[in-house]
């Protein structure tokens, strides 16, 4: 997401001091009760499809030199899915969570989000993206970058500020607020993409590869600060990774190889959530 913004927001004084990284993520109580103040539970009716695509499929190029990424996914995703979605590199995952949040188009099929209101470009907030490479705004310090969808989405900048600082906390890197994205780590740098995320409560997060720079500890309390974040709000969640310990938390796996879904898991589709 390319976004820009004038000015810094203040710091927010309800913000509490990071617990040591030392005594490790689980201890430090993911789901931080300012975020969970913002973010009620929403009722949202089962039945509703936020993501329904057909036979889709996606290449890159033309003639002798074309690379088919994606080709004949027909999925829907609905409110509180969980999904794991795992493959070979090169394997067209990253490319199918794109199209799933609409930054790239589709060359074939069709893809609609009824559950969203339209195309999620048109509103931003109701997809949180986190990406495989580096998507902070250098200029910008840690709490600035977390803001700026929020910004976007019109809230008021004084709630923004919070929500931030409240996403910040709950994948416990509270304490990284006022630095930039020079002076942190590439795992830390990740888990601030993250909390970009988090914060905007959306009804679906896409996650490619999102622990795929972090040790085992603390990849393991993300993801359940991501979890505990979409039981609140009824969000989706689909994850890419080649993590069997990450995929096996989820409650279904798509498994893609060559541009296509070669297989899903039966048990979490009564109503044809995927076809072949």
């Amino acid at each position: 997401m390319s976004i820009t913004s004038a000015g810094g927001p203040s710091t927010d004084p309800t913000s509490t001091a990071a617990p040591s990284m030392d005594a490790g993520p689980a201890k430090a109580g993911l789901v931080d009760t300012t975020l969970a103040e913002t973010s009620p539970k929403r009722t949202v009716p089962q039945q509703a499809v936020l993501v329904d695509c057909h036979e889709l499929a996606c290449t890159f190029g033309a003639g002798p030199s074309a690379v088919v990424a994606v080709h004949g996914v027909s999925v829907q995703i609905r409110p509180r899915d969980q999904i794991a979605v795992t493959g070979p590199s090169g394997s067209g995952k990253s490319t199918l969570l794109h199209l799933l949040g609409g930054l790239v188009p589709p060359t074939a099929g069709t893809i609609s989000w009824p559950g969203l209101g339209g195309h999620p470009l048109g509103s931003p907030g109701r997809v949180g993206t986190i990406f495989q490479a580096p998507s902070l705004i250098p200029s910008l310090d840690v709490v600035e970058n977390v803001m700026l969808p929020l910004l976007l989405a019109n809230t008021d900048p004084a709630k923004a500020t919070r929500r931030a600082h409240a996403a910040l906390r709950a994948v416990d890197i509270g304490f990284l607020a006022a630095r930039v994205p020079d002076e942190l780590s590439g795992g830390q740098a990740q888990r601030v993409a993250v909390a970009r995320a988090l914060a905007c409560r959306p009804r679906l997060i896409l996650a490619d590869e999102p622990t795929g720079h972090l040790d085992h500890a603390t990849a393991t309390a993300l993801l359940t600060a991501l979890l505990a974040a979409c039981e609140q709000t009824g969000a989706a969640l689909l994850i890419s990774t080649h993590d069997r310990a990450i995929a096996g938390r989820l409650s279904r796996q798509w498994v893609m190889r060559d541009g296509g879904l070669v297989t899903a898991s039966a048990a979490a589709d009564p109503a044809g959530q995927v076809t072949r």
